[in-house]
């Protein structure tokens, strides 16, 4: 992050007082002091994690995915179909949060057979 970066050239190379960088950047005293202390090059934050009203039914959802991802795709329910049938159970959230899921699923199913096909490749030919 450059605001890392600004903070240690002023302070160090510059000798710029931390109330004055603080001043300077509108950030707390105590942060550009945390900052300065720190050996970090970036803050990191903790990964945040919020309930979703799709949390309930996700199982129900990957199972769904799961059986549709075998059959023909002319046969395949859309995520839309999979959303309404969702919803005549009591699912009160949105389509986007349906969407994205079906998208993480797919991802994840695809680094699974990625990852199972690199562990059986012949390397001995």
């Amino acid at each position: 992050m450059a605001l890392l970066g600004i903070i240690r050239r002023w302070y160090i190379r510059d000798r710029i007082s931390i109330r004055e960088i603080s001043r300077r950047l509108d950030i707390s005293r105590n942060t550009v002091r945390r900052y300065i202390r720190s050996g970090a090059i970036e803050p990191s934050y903790p990964s945040r994690h919020s309930s979703s009203a799709l949390d309930e039914f996700a199982p129900r959802l990957s199972a769904w995915l799961s059986a549709e991802a075998v059959k023909s795709r002319k046969q395949r329910r859309t995520l839309k179909q999979m959303f309404l049938d969702l919803r005549e159970l009591g699912y009160e959230g949105s389509y986007d949060r349906v969407a994205a899921f079906g998208r993480q699923w797919k991802v994840g199913q695809m680094e699974r057979v990625n990852s199972a096909s690199k562990s059986t490749c012949w390397t001995d030919l």
